[in-house]
């Protein structure tokens, strides 16, 4: 979640651990101003920016050396698992389309793994009905008869109660 804020740079779809704009595979790729970037996001993107930033402003020196560590490992998971991809593919690939391949890798993961989380987000929200109403019958049988309204009483317990004392010289 606070990945992209954790490094203060936008979210981009860049092979792991290639930064963007520097020299690339055809020599220097044209670079976007900030602002040109900041602007080419969806508000709500920008909203998410801002947000993960105030976090990461209130994070403790040693929180966000966590954070970054955690981020690290994260990218050269991914760039593992690129180059195993790759491997296993079979291809004999140029940098170029060595790193095109290692982008797409990326892209399409991120893919795979949105579409997961909300299948089972989906999931999850179909399931929690049916837990929640057997956790109910549980938890009813399990706590001890408590006083109940006069309403729901038994009738025995209505028609035993004791009558009331008569008052002196009345019979």
């Amino acid at each position: 979640m606070f990945c992209a804020a954790a490094q203060a740079q936008p979210q981009s779809h860049h092979p792991a651990g290639r930064p963007s704009g520097g020299p690339g595979p055809q020599g220097p790729v044209p670079r976007q101003s900030i602002r040109e970037r900041w602007l080419a996001l969806p508000p709500e993107a920008r909203q998410n920016f801002r947000r993960n930033a105030e976090i990461w402003m209130r994070m403790s020196p040693e929180q966000r050396n966590l954070m970054r560590q955690r981020e690290n490992l994260r990218r050269e998971v991914l760039k593992q698992e690129s180059e195993r991809a790759l491997r296993e593919s079979g291809l004999h690939l140029n940098p170029q389309e060595r790193a095109q391949f290692e982008s797409r890798y990326v892209q399409e993961r991120q893919k795979v793994e949105r579409a997961l989380r909300q299948q089972i987000e989906t999931e999850r929200q179909k399931e929690l009905p049916a837990l929640i109403q057997q956790l109910k019958k549980e938890f009813q049988i399990d706590q001890p008869t408590k006083a109940k309204p006069e309403s729901q009483k038994p009738e025995s317990q209505e028609h035993s109660q004791q009558p009331e004392p008569q008052k002196p010289g009345k019979k």
